[in-house]
């Protein structure tokens, strides 16, 4: 099962990052696993998770 999830506008590399790997550790406690990541050109990005 696949999960898709988006990290809200965060312009500055470091607040996304950050941001990204909390996701990341939250996910991976209900099982899912960071597959891939693609930031926007509007300072968002999509967080695809496996299970």
């Amino acid at each position: 099962m696949y999960k898709t999830v988006v990290i809200e506008y965060s312009p500055r590399a470091n607040d996304m990052a950050r941001k990204i790997e909390e996701k990341a550790n939250e996910m991976l406690l209900d099982g899912y696993e960071l597959v891939t990541i693609s930031i926007t050109g509007s300072a968002k990005a999509i967080l695809v998770f496996k299970k």
